[in-house]
């Protein structure tokens, strides 16, 4: 797992750099103690909270989650969506989540939603 969380870093040449901040994704996301397991030894929950840490790791400022509580349950599925917030919310970056849960949608600061390709409501 530790490579795949890196991989992105890997690919931008920072590895070194990376590596602390890495280790502190781990930490955040409770994986810590799962870092040198392979992704397939992990739960769904534990592979999602992986995925973050690697979309979070050269710290963008924009995250687009296209469904990230698709294959989770409830507890694991309000795990992930707070841990997206709080992580963003923590370093600046915004948070941009497409689902077609209402409950991932009610812990969203403001709700866009779409009808046929269409803008259908907002909710600020």
């Amino acid at each position: 797992m530790w490579e795949n969380i890196l991989l992105p870093a890997l690919l931008g040449g920072r590895v070194r750099e990376s590596e602390a901040h890495a280790t502190e994704l781990l930490k955040l996301t409770g994986l810590e103690s799962r870092r040198d397991h392979l992704l397939h030894q992990l739960s769904g929950g534990e592979m999602q909270r992986a995925a973050v840490a690697r979309a979070l790791i050269k710290q963008p400022p924009l995250v687009l989650g296209d469904e990230p509580t698709g294959n989770l349950d409830s507890v694991n599925s309000v795990r992930v969506v707070e841990l997206l917030k709080t992580l963003c919310r923590e370093r600046g970056a915004t948070l941009v989540l497409v689902t077609h849960s209402e409950e991932v949608a009610a812990q969203a600061d403001r709700v866009v939603r779409m009808r046929d390709g269409r803008l259908e409501s907002g909710r600020d």
